[in-house]
């Protein structure tokens, strides 16, 4: 569920992959880290189209 959540706001490859090496350190500081990049990576993206939803809608 969190990764979802995660790529709803970061929507580019590279900055899923750098969300998924920092999410997997421990600490204090990899803590504010990861949420430093969390807030800017998500304003970077959103002006970005969200890969995982389809073009084509059924409705």
């Amino acid at each position: 569920m969190q990764n979802k959540i995660v790529h709803y706001w970061i929507k580019s490859a590279c900055g899923r992959q750098k969300y998924t090496e920092l999410a997997a350190k421990k600490g204090g500081f990899a803590w504010i880290r990861l949420g430093w990049f969390v807030f800017f990576a998500a304003l970077r993206d959103l002006k970005l189209n969200n890969p995982d939803q389809s073009e084509l809608s059924d409705s």
